[in-house]
């Protein structure tokens, strides 16, 4: 295997195409177009045919190690940014999926790429997944909110390869992990059920957690999931049925960053350090104003954040893969821990499936200390690629 390092450039650009949403949910920019951020990132003097294709629901992460270090290996790299980059707060999963069809699209008739492969990190992963099952497939008419965008429409180019890095299952699920099951009232999340109550130190339930407890936690969780949903739909219908179809309401979710796993290393257990998550202490995170779903609106709720409603369910759109697909879970990962690696592996439908575990590796691969692990990661994916003869000049 090579190990040589290369020059690389970094060429921004954009992928434009006309917007004809009911109504606008971005701010900023001509707002007749929908404008995708991009940079091509392409080692010097390596050509190829092959891209890596990353687009997160809420982008950034052109910078991130794993982007950067995939072209100094030789590979070709686009990382798009959707329409949401850095706001989910009206995000609508079917646009996303509807602004990485284009960013594919433009890669395969504009750049010339002829082979693509999905690059799912993080919250890509699922986002990869969603947009590979309805490009081979489209079914999808409607939002869950029963609006455009129509996926079976749009003549969405599926990808040839899908990895899934350090990704969890999805965004509703993640987020109904994570949520404080304690807050009783929406409206004030100072009423609480104290046994309920992670970061309380009067809880009788303290860790290591029994199963007992970790079985009505999670229930409670799905269950105020749920509460959130019937009054998002509640008031929806009540909107529609005022005369105002397109009417939003904007509203707050407290309690999104209180999982038993940041507090009991046993449960879902790899070298993630006790205490922490990858936002920091999650005592401050469940409360701060970068959780999931802190500011969100019925419609994106819907499509975004409901256990039942949301569309983008990394495991039931790996099911439908037909692809290759590569797996790797970072076994020091304090955000997407082991069981969701596992589930997405055994999901994926494709019989050429890998699945591979770099032992030491955080969420980032971020700081001096990590750059042995994000090499290891790099390593996987060129001899993942090159088996299939995916592989740059």
């Amino acid at each position: 295997m090579s190990t040589r390092v290369y020059d690389y450039e970094r060429i921004p650009y954009l992928v434009v195409f006309e917007d004809d949403s009911a109504y606008r949910d971005t701010y900023g920019g001509v707002t007749e177009n929908v404008v995708l951020e991009s940079y091509l990132l392409r080692p010097k003097g390596v050509p190829s045919d092959t891209v890596i294709v990353f687009m997160h629901p809420i982008g950034g992460g052109a910078y991130l190690p794993m982007s950067n270090a995939l072209p100094r290996a030789g590979h070709h790299v686009i990382y798009c940014n959707s329409r949401y980059r850095g706001v989910d707060s009206a995000l609508i999963m079917e646009k996303v999926v509807q602004d990485l069809g284009a960013c594919v699209k433009d890669a395969r008739e504009r750049l010339g790429y002829t082979t693509v492969i999905l690059g799912g990190w993080s919250g890509g992963g699922a986002l990869s997944l969603y947009y590979q099952q309805q490009a081979q497939h489209a079914t999808v008419t409607r939002t869950p909110a029963g609006e455009l965008p129509d996926l079976t429409a749009l003549d969405l180019p599926a990808a040839d390869g899908m990895m899934l890095l350090a990704a969890h299952i999805s965004r509703h699920a993640t987020l109904t992990e994570w949520m404080d099951p304690s807050i009783l009232d929406e409206q004030d999340p100072t009423k609480r059920d104290p046994e309920l109550d992670l970061y309380n130190p009067a809880n009788p339930n303290q860790p290591p957690y029994t199963g007992e407890f970790v079985e009505r936690y999670r229930s409670a969780q799905i269950a105020r999931n749920r509460r959130i949903t019937a009054w998002v739909k509640e008031t929806l219908a009540e909107l529609r049925a005022s005369g105002e179809p397109l009417m939003e309401r904007a509203f707050t979710v407290h309690g999104t960053m209180a999982d038993p796993r940041w507090l009991d290393p046993t449960l879902d257990p790899n070298d993630r350090v006790p205490g922490r998550c990858y936002l920091g202490d999650p005592r401050i995170v469940n409360m701060g104003p970068v959780g999931l779903a802190r500011f969100t609106t019925l419609r994106s709720w819907l499509s975004q954040w409901s256990f039942d409603d949301a569309n983008g369910d990394g495991i039931r759109c790996a099911a439908d893969l037909q692809v290759p697909t590569l797996v790797i879970g970072n076994l020091s990962d304090d955000a997407c821990t082991p069981s969701h690696t596992r589930r997405l592996f055994d999901a994926v439908g494709h019989p050429d499936k890998t699945l591979r575990q770099i032992k030491g590796a955080t969420h980032y691969y971020a700081g001096p200390q990590q750059r042995p692990y994000l090499r290891q990661a790099v390593e996987t994916i060129t001899a993942w690629m090159g088996e299939r003869s995916w592989t740059a000049g």
